[in-house]
Formats: structure tokens, C-alpha cells, sequence
């Protein structure tokens, strides 16, 4: 198929180097996919002890492990930076792979600011006298200050995201420890009868609170595929996608099910959970301090998330760039850092924008946006089974193409089985959520459109000088 991209397209910049080793490449993915246990709290209280439990437990099963299975057999078979953009656009054409693009654009720039918005949550939790609120004031202030912070550690370079990823898991994840070792103490000194009791406590009744949670539910467990983006700067991406894709896998199950247990140990009901939640349970089991590592924990896990999601979104930027669909600036590199810091800029200028529409709106909205992405992402697993069969594949999903399909079929269906639930009144500029989405993935087909129209007359121009200068020659 003829791309139709407009033909004067930005000069590469030299490839970067292979920086990116497993355990960057799997703290940077659990980083992107979770940052912890942080956003559980509105499934909890949607859902109660015993749901959400069940919920964690299924929604790696039909959510996370058919993304995670499609980023290890397309990631390892087509390696290139823009990642899911360029498998969208060799297994569907051009026009779905812009889809595609824009879509995930659009998802990543909501996503981004959810971050930030965590973040003043857990200290407005931690200190209920500053009066923190996301959307004004000092609370305003701060995630804004986290977005420049991730600018400029992104900056530094893709091995120093990578590092301080690793270091930033091991802050992040140890008061969730300390709360599990507390809970199991707990246990073993009182008996499990509190534990029993909150798991047999009715769930509440389906409502907006149960849509919410499962939507955030969704949330926590999405974007496997966006550590595809950077894929050309990591090291044997062939065998280093599929490890790193189980390891981060695991690692985000294990610890939101040991931190929604130790939540059931501490007495807090489920009806009280609200965001900074994690900070109470802290407070019941452990006392202060180690409320307040759990807090700064919140706070870690924020500013690493919203870096290592800023990274995918430069990196997809600059793929879309490389093929003329956007500035050719943004798709130049640093020759000291090998950073595209001009689309790095756009995103982080992108997601302050879509700061303080507040969590829930943004949630929505991210989930709807990024599933529509997601179903283009499957239909291109397909269709290159299907047009290109010998293409190397170091890792295949099993069950050749009847596997492939039911794969695909699993999150499909529960997305499909989460937006009925979505709750008409999360509204934004007086649009509803699926009316907000639609009209953003609207922008796609137009901006295919325009780009052909451009390319059209640059083809006529250069036509018209050559036969300019072959008639006075």
C-alpha cells in the first residue's frame, strides 16, 4: 500500500544507542503500567474487600496478559522506536496506523496528568491543613512543578529514566512491605477474624461507584503496550520484551494483592476508602512514620510514573514526526543525550494543559481512548498473521490464529462490558465521556485527510520546478 504521508519528510536523526538493559526495560514498563498500589482506592470502595481482590486477580488474566503476550511477540519481531504506531501502520496501512497515533497521543497526554493529580491527593491526605486541591491553587502549583521535574529528568536521558526507575521501585514498594509484614503480624497476634469479616462484608450495590472502580480497576492494570515506543534503545529488544513483559506482570499483581489484603487487616471499611486511602491503612497498622512513608512513597511513584510515560509519549511523538504527520523539529534528537527534546517539551506542555479536570474525568477518558488504540493494536496482530506469516517472530503468541483471536476477544469484551457502565454525568466541557472521546478521535480521519491534501500539492510543486528548470536548461 502507498503511504501517503507528506513527502517531505524530517531527516533522521543517527540511531541511538542501545542503552536500555531488562531490568530498566521491566522497572520502566511496571513504572508506565502501575507505580504501585497507589489509584486502587476507588475500586475498593466501588468493589469492597472481597471483589477487588477477585477483580486483581481475573483482570491480569483477560486485560493485561493479551497486551502483554501482543507487546512480546510484535515488540520482538518489529523493534523500532514508535512501537505499536509502526506495527498498526505495516499490518493495517497508513490511514489506521495516523489512527492509531493520534488516538494514542491523545490517551497519553490525559494519562500523564493523572500523576500529578495522585500526587497532591496523597499529600493533601498526609497534611489535611494545606488544603491541597488538585485543580487550584498550591495543589495547581505542585503538579506543575512535577511536570518540569520529568521533563528535566527526562532530559538526562532514556538510561537515567531507566535507573531511576529501578531505585525509585524499590522506595516505592518498601512501606507496602512493611504494611504486609505488619498484616500478616497482625494475623498471627489476633486472629483472622477481622480479615474474614471485611472480605465477608456485602459488596455495595452496582452504581457509579462500581463503574468507577472497575474503569480504575482497568486503569492500573493498562499500558503495557506504550514500553513498545522506545524499543530501538534498548538492548536485544528480540529477548529482552518478553522477559521484561512476565517480570513486570508479576511484579504488579503481587503487589496490589498483598496491599489490598494488609487494607483488610487494618480495619479501615471499605465504604471509607477515598483517594489517599493508603495513607489511613498505613496510620492503622504501623502508626505515623510509617504513614508518612507511605505518603512520600505516593509521591515517588507519581513523579516516576509521569517520567517514564512522558518518555513513551516523545518517543511516539518522534516516530510520527520521522513520517511527516507532525513538525519535523519534533523529530530531531539531542547528539549529547540522544533525547528528542522538542516532543519531549510538547508532552509535557500537552498534559499540564489537562491538568485539573480532576481523577475521575480523567480516567474515563483515558480508558475509552486508549482502548479504541488498543483494538486497532489487536486487528494488527491479526492482519500480520495473516499478510506476513514468515516474518521472525523470536516470540509467538500460542495457538497460532485461532489463539490470536481468542486473545484479542478477552480485553474487547471487557471493554466493551466497562464503557456500558460509564457513568453519563463525567462531563467535560459539557461533554460526556463517550461524546469527549468521539470528538477527539474525530480529529484522526481530518488530519489524514489534510495530510494528503499536503502532500498532493508539495508532489504538484515539485513536478512544476522540475519542469520549470528542464524547459530554461
Amino acid at each position: 500500500m502507498t503511504d501517503p504521508a507528506p513527502t517531505r519528510r524530517a531527516a533522521p536523526s543517527p540511531p541511538p544507542p542501545r542503552e536500555l538493559s531488562l531490568a530498566g526495560l521491566a522497572a520502566a514498563t511496571y513504572f508506565i503500567v502501575s507505580g504501585g498500589p497507589y489509584g486502587l482506592e476507588e475500586v475498593v470502595r466501588g468493589h469492597g474487600y472481597a471483589r477487588t481482590l477477585l477483580l486483581l486477580a481475573v483482570l491480569p488474566l483477560v486485560w493485561s496478559l493479551p497486551v502483554a503476550l501482543l507487546v512480546g511477540e510484535l515488540g520482538a519481531a518489529l523493534p523500532r522506536t514508535g512501537g505499536f504506531y509502526v506495527w498498526v501502520r505495516r499490518g493495517l496501512g497508513p490511514f489506521w496506523g495516523l489512527q492509531e497515533a493520534w488516538l494514542s497521543l491523545a490517551a497519553g497526554a490525559v494519562d500523564n496528568a493523572i500523576y500529578p493529580t495522585l500526587l497532591v491527593g496523597y499529600l493533601g491526605a498526609l497534611f489535611p491543613g494545606l488544603g491541597l486541591v488538585p485543580e487550584r491553587g498550591l495543589g495547581l502549583g505542585l503538579s506543575l512543578g512535577v511536570v518540569v521535574l520529568c521533563a528535566g529528568w527526562n532530559l538526562a536521558g532514556i538510561r537515567a529514566v531507566g535507573l531511576g526507575a529501578a531505585a525509585a521501585a524499590a522506595l516505592m514498594l518498601s512501606p507496602f512491605l512493611a504494611l504486609a509484614v505488619l498484616a500478616a503480624l497482625a494475623v498471627l497476634r489476633g486472629g483472622a477474624a477481622p480479615v474474614a469479616a471485611a472480605l465477608a462484608a456485602p459488596p455495595p450495590a452496582a452504581g457509579p461507584a462500581f463503574s468507577a472502580g472497575l474503569l480504575q480497576a482497568m486503569w492500573n492494570y493498562m499500558g503495557w503496550d506504550n514500553a513498545s515506543t522506545f524499543a530501538g534503545e534498548v538492548r536485544a529488544p528480540q529477548r529482552t520484551y518478553p522477559r521484561a513483559m512476565w517480570l513486570s506482570l508479576a511484579a504488579v499483581a503481587a503487589a496490589y494483592l498483598a496491599a489490598v489484603l494488609a487494607g483488610a487487616a487494618s480495619g479501615l471499611p471499605a465504604a471509607a476508602w477515598r483517594d489517599g486511602a493508603w495513607v489511613e491503612v498505613a496510620r492503622a497498622l504501623g502508626g505515623g512514620g510509617l504513614a508518612v512513608a507511605v505518603a512520600a512513597g505516593g509521591a515517588v511513584s507519581a513523579v516516576t510514573m509521569f517520567a517514564a510515560l512522558l518518555l513513551s509519549w516523545s518517543r511516539l511523538a518522534e516516530a510520527v514526526a520521522a513520517d511527516g504527520w507532525l513538525p519535523a523539529p519534533l523529530a530531531r534528537r539531542s547528539p549529547r543525550t540522544h533525547v528528542p527534546t522538542r516532543a519531549l517539551s510538547l508532552g509535557a506542555a500537552l498534559s499540564a494543559l489537562c491538568l485539573g479536570l480532576g481523577l475521575e474525568r480523567l480516567i474515563a477518558l483515558d480508558v475509552l481512548l486508549y482502548g479504541a488504540s488498543l483494538l486497532l493494536e489487536l486487528a494488527a496482530l491479526v492482519a500480520l498473521r495473516l499478510r506476513e506469516p514468515a516474518l521472525p517472530r523470536p516470540f509467538r503468541v500460542p495457538g497460532g490464529l485461532p489463539g490470536v483471536l481468542a486473545l484479542a476477544a478477552l480485553p474487547v469484551g471487557l471493554l466493551a462490558y466497562a464503557a456500558s457502565g460509564l457513568s453519563a454525568e463525567t462531563r467535560v466541557l459539557g461533554l460526556g465521556p463517550f461524546a469527549l472521546a468521539a470528538a477527539l478521535a474525530a480529529v484522526g480521519p481530518v488530519w489524514y485527510l489534510a495530510g494528503r491534501r499536503r502532500s498532493r500539492r508539495s508532489r504538484v510543486a515539485d513536478e512544476g520546478g522540475a519542469d520549470e528548470g528542464g524547459a530554461t536548461g
